[in-house]
């Protein structure tokens, strides 16, 4: 078993190909050698997207199992550290063996693939709704999906909606996405060289939105759902991790003053979201603390929310090592297969979670059928997984195809 100092110390690049690196410059470390791939990453992020398809659906049983009724943060923190991750540790590879301009063509190529998926995304989820509206002669799914706009001006809402403005209710993620990686190759080219002054730009970058309300505008009126200004951060903070930030780590991460710090922050955001679901305890509360604390915004990434992340990665990193035996295990294999095909279940998701809406709408909206829908999500969300899968699988197998380690999406968790 490896310790927690093994389980999260990267391969260093530099003692991989030699002496490339110079001698002033940091080494950069991976998380996993070239050949391997890192199954934790690919297990939460499967976690992340069946979290996020439950959240998306209304309040039911399986809601009390997400992980955003006991503490500050949810899937999408999960989700967005991990794409960071994934992606400098890809193309950070990418931009060490075969230069800036290169990587950077690979990085703009994968932006432009998510941009396309999310305009298909947007397209089909138009069309969805929209049919089930009219059909149903319900137009309150419009009102409550934020479609109304497209309603009633089509011609600009599209051009709005192609300038990443406009979204209809759950896609706010992929955008905030296709910012982040449009600054991904500064993002690296700063972290070969000063990772710790890029991390320090970054929390400057976040201090400052919070000071001086720096925000994107969203269509026709308010703003982003997800504040890119802000949550950069966490983005960039992934990828600190992975280009060697959490090898240099490794001894305050293993510290059991550190784990005891975790376990406390983790027990109090856990009481004062009981407070949020039982009303008899919310006097115990006081009144100056909940003055300071509220509101936790989501938007703007509140601090409260990334330390809850934090503290929740950190007691992760510590007990669950990646060479543990339980990644093996065929219970957990759907999991790995939602997070090795991200961008395909998370668009699925979407498309589930309003149809799931539509059903209990409409048929019933009982407990059993909210336990039906819920688990009828995650079983198609893992087959259409296995599917991908396999037809990589197949693809890969054909006689013409030749892969390259560098910059695969797929190595170490692949990028989103």
């Amino acid at each position: 078993m490896t310790t927690v100092a093994d389980s999260i110390a990267g391969v260093s690049i530099a003692g991989a190909d030699g002496a490339r690196a110079a001698p002033s410059a940091p080494a950069i470390s991976f998380a996993a050698a070239a050949t391997e791939r890192e199954l934790r990453l690919d297990l939460f992020r499967g976690l992340a997207l069946w979290l996020i398809f439950i959240d998306h659906l209304p309040p039911n049983i399986l809601t009390w199992f997400t992980i955003r009724n006991y503490g500050f943060s949810d899937a999408t923190e999960i989700f967005i550290f991990i794409s960071g991750y994934t992606a400098a540790f890809v193309y950070g590879r990418a931009m060490f063996e075969r230069g800036f301009v290169v990587a950077t063509a690979r990085i703009l190529k994968r932006v432009w693939q998510i941009y396309v998926a999310h305009v298909f995304l947007f397209t089909i989820f138009l069309a969805e709704i929209s049919y089930v509206a009219s059909h149903f002669e319900n137009p309150l799914y419009a009102e409550e999906m934020g479609i109304l706009d497209f309603l009633k001006q089509p011609d600009v809402t599209i051009v709005q909606a192609l300038l990443l403005k406009f979204r209809p209710v759950n896609m706010d993620v992929l955008p905030l996405y296709i910012v982040l990686m449009l600054f991904l190759p500064l993002i690296i080219w700063l972290m070969e060289r000063r990772p710790d002054v890029t991390l320090g730009l970054s929390v400057l970058l976040y201090a400052l939105t919070w000071q001086f309300d720096w925000y994107l505008s969203a269509y026709p009126n308010g703003f982003w759902a997800f504040n890119p200004f802000a949550w950069q951060l966490l983005f960039v903070f992934g990828a600190w991790c992975a280009l060697g930030g959490a090898r240099r780590m490794s001894r305050i991460l293993s510290s059991p003053v550190t784990m005891w710090i975790c376990l406390a922050y983790l027990l109090a955001a856990f009481w004062v979201t009981l407070t949020w679901h039982i009303p008899q305890i919310h006097h115990l509360m006081p009144r100056r603390i909940e003055q300071w604390m509220y509101p936790i915004t989501k938007t703007d990434l509140d601090v409260l929310r990334f330390a809850h992340f934090l503290a929740l990665a950190a007691i992760t990193v510590r007990f669950l090592p990646k060479d543990w035996p339980g990644l093996k295990s065929p219970w957990l294999r759907p999991l790995i297969l939602c997070g090795q095909h991200s961008l395909e279940i998370f668009c699925l998701g979407v498309f589930l979670a309003f149809a799931g809406h539509f059903v209990l709408a409409e048929v019933s909206g009982g407990a059993g059928m909210h336990f039906v829908i819920s688990i009828s999500g995650i079983v198609i969300m893992s087959a259409a997984a296995w599917l991908f899968s396999w037809y990589k699988q197949v693809a890969e197998k054909g006689p013409s195809r030749t892969r390259s380690t560098a910059g695969n999406a797929d190595m170490a968790g692949g990028a989103v």
